[in-house]
């Protein structure tokens, strides 16, 4: 059984959380004991109803503000398909917690109130779903049922959305009226909607193939742990433990490990402690090569005749989160999937204005939530390729030394 992971994400009071709390309740994925804390604190318990906002609400802080701050992860399954959410805060001032959530999602559910139709955050979250290359957008229209299911609003924000899209090269949008509230079009298609014709949000997302994002035409894989047991029975055994972010990868292949460049061959594959003769992206795996060579965790294995970037300087664009600013000077420890390099941060190029997209003039700083344009030195080569191509192995972190909190996500053009 197949994981689709998504984001929600929307302005505040859009939903967000209520959607997410109604897809548990109506999936029956709701544990009974989380279902009676929920009851007993539920405003309107009096009433019989039962605030779903809750179960996804987890700080003490959200419960009394009734907002998100952080991104909440959720877990549940159909007979059909496995997910992980997450729900991104709606407040401006916690979008950055939006690019955490997002960077391994591979759908964004993007709510919009009926009653307020495109607004700001709606346009700011677009295009971050945009930046960070997410191929599948659901643009769930809520709050239908305030708004008398009407069909002349939802055609209005429809039209209005696809404004958005078209500016951002958003290529696969889908739109859903729902009432995440009531449950409509969240399970089941709702009569409430009879000028609607198409599925409802729960269908939509356990029939949405992902599997052809998937890329399997250059082969990278990021060693995670080197295998020696150094015991009697297996005392030359060495293997290279990790996960094929992309590609695929067969018994024979030339090979190189880069930064280093040194070649070599693979000899066999492992998977589960058996061999195959040829492993896909996203498996987990282990890989022997013919020769002893120098491999670490942190290096790249890939195909001779299909090389990533190498390089010590490159430019990416950088989504600032940390709360002192960015000094161009800075430095910070980089990380590329499981490689870890020291790095500086040498010049801002320019600050990307999210609501319209606009290149503005360098500042002297990054504050929290700018996304700017710079240029970064590692101390160490770093194999790579543009994000736009495989964010796979072209998304990274910058991580304060000290602190060893991440401060900066970085997409490498």
């Amino acid at each position: 059984m197949d994981i689709l992971r998504f984001i929600t994400a929307g302005s505040v009071d859009d939903g967000k959380s209520t959607l997410i709390g109604r897809l548990l309740y109506d999936s029956k994925s709701i544990l009974i004991d989380q279902l009676e804390a929920i009851e007993k604190q539920s405003k309107n318990k009096d009433l019989g109803e039962i605030d779903l906002a809750l179960l996804t609400d987890g700080l003490r802080a959200e419960r009394e503000q009734g907002i998100t701050i952080d991104v909440a992860y959720k877990y549940f399954s159909t007979p059909k398909r496995k997910f992980i959410i997450a729900d991104a805060p709606g407040h401006i001032q916690y979008t950055r917690n939006m690019v955490t959530g997002a960077s391994n999602s591979e759908l964004a559910i993007i709510l919009v109130d009926a009653r307020n139709g495109v607004v700001e955050q709606t346009r700011r979250h677009s295009i971050i779903a945009s930046l960070l290359n997410i191929p599948h957008i659901v643009v769930a229209i809520n709050k239908m049922d305030l708004v008398g299911y009407s069909e002349e609003v939802y055609n209005q924000i429809v039209g209005d959305y696809q404004e958005v899209a078209k500016s951002l090269n958003l290529k696969d949008v889908k739109y859903i009226p729902i009432s995440a509230l009531n449950g409509d079009n969240i399970v089941e298609v709702s009569p409430n909607f009879p000028w609607y014709e198409g599925e409802s949000l729960l269908h939509y997302l356990e029939n949405i193939e992902v599997e052809n994002d998937v890329n399997l035409t250059d082969p990278r894989f990021s060693v995670q742990y080197v295998i020696r047991p150094q015991v009697a029975e297996l005392h030359d055994y060495r293997g290279y433990a990790g996960k094929v972010i992309s590609g695929v990868y067969r018994k024979g292949d030339k090979v190189v490990i880069q930064p280093s460049g040194i070649e070599s061959t693979i000899s066999s594959i492992e998977i589960g402690g058996k061999e195959t003769d040829e492993a896909f992206a996203l498996q987990s795996v282990v890989l022997h090569l013919e020769d002893d060579v120098d491999v670490s965790r942190g290096d790249l294995i890939v195909r001779r005749d299909n090389q990533p970037n190498t390089e010590q300087e490159f430019e990416v664009l950088l989504c600032w989160m940390g709360n002192k600013p960015l000094v161009p000077g800075n430095k910070y420890l980089f990380q590329i999937n499981s490689r870890v390099v020291r790095a500086v941060v040498r010049e801002i190029a320019y600050k990307l204005d999210v609501n319209t997209l606009q290149q503005e003039p360098a500042p002297e700083r990054a504050e929290l939530n700018d996304i700017i344009r710079a240029t970064i030195k590692t101390a160490s080569p770093v194999a790579f390729d543009s994000y736009n191509r495989l964010r796979d192995n072209g998304g990274a972190i910058l991580i304060d030394e000290t602190s060893c909190v991440t401060v900066g996500a970085c997409m490498i053009q």
